[in-house]
This record gives structure tokens, C-alpha cells and sequence, in this order.
């Protein structure tokens, strides 16, 4: 695995079945927003998710705005890295650190942004779903 941030925690080693399923859940709301799909956004938040972003708090229905607002854009492409550095599973609710990196492009140039983020998902009928995400955007070095 390459080393995407020059971070004090370290990366976490390896992942049981379990890990692996909630870190899958996070890594789909991720792929949902870069597609701009509300569907799978819904599909993998609960119904009352809360995005902590920039010193705001965020329903479900602020995050699509923003996303679709991307969207608008005719040369828009996101793509992410994560690098888990904790995933904690206990019966139907789990936590994760990660380093999530992304590099937009948009209008015809790059930019390449880090955040270090926590993620509370809740098992919903089988299924893993983000309940609360807070952000905080590393400084650009």
C-alpha cells in the first residue's frame, strides 16, 4: 500500500471480515457522492445522518446539494484514497478513523485535498450505514 500521508498514526495492518464490511460501507458513500448518485447516498446513510463539515452540521439533503452542484460542472471527476487507521466493531455499531484523500478536477485544473475523518456507522437489516461523519480538513503542505 502506498503511503498517502506523512501522518503520525499509524495505518492499521489488517482488517477482519467484520472491519472489512463497515470500511466497504464508507468506501460506497464515497463512490456515491464522486457519481453524483442520491439513490446509493440514502441508500448507505441512515435517516438521520449528520455530516460535521467546516464548524457546520450537515443533514443528508445539504451534502446532495453540494455534490450536485459538482455535478453542474461539464469536466467534474473526483477520486478518492482512504487509508483506515482504526475500525472498531462492537454487535450493531461501529467507528472508523481514516485518512481520505481526493483530487477533484474541475474547469480544467487539479487540486488535491486531505482530510482526517470519524465515521459512526449503525447495522441497519444487515447492512452498514453511516450515522455521523465528522471532517477535518488537513492543511495543505
Amino acid at each position: 500500500m502506498a503511503v498517502l500521508f506523512s501522518v503520525t498514526a499509524p495505518a492499521q495492518t489488517s482488517s477482519t471480515h467484520k472491519q472489512i464490511n463497515v470500511q466497504k460501507a464508507i468506501e460506497n458513500l464515497f463512490a456515491a457522492l464522486t457519481d453524483a448518485d442520491t439513490m446509493a447516498m440514502k441508500k448507505f446513510t441512515t435517516n438521520t445522518v449528520r455530516f460535521y463539515e467546516y464548524g457546520e452540521v450537515w443533514p443528508l439533503d445539504t451534502l446532495i446539494s453540494k455534490v450536485m452542484k459538482n455535478k453542474a460542472t461539464s469536466d467534474f471527476k473526483r477520486t478518492n484514497k482512504f487509508e483506515f487507521v482504526k475500525t472498531t466493531v462492537n454487535k450493531n455499531i461501529a467507528w472508523v478513523t481514516y485518512y481520505l484523500q481526493s483530487t477533484f478536477t474541475r474547469n480544467g485544473k487539479e487540486e488535491l485535498v486531505k482530510w482526517m475523518e470519524t465515521v459512526v456507522l449503525i447495522k441497519e437489516k444487515k447492512q452498514w450505514k453511516i450515522d455521523v461523519l465528522h471532517s477535518s480538513r488537513l492543511p495543505k503542505k
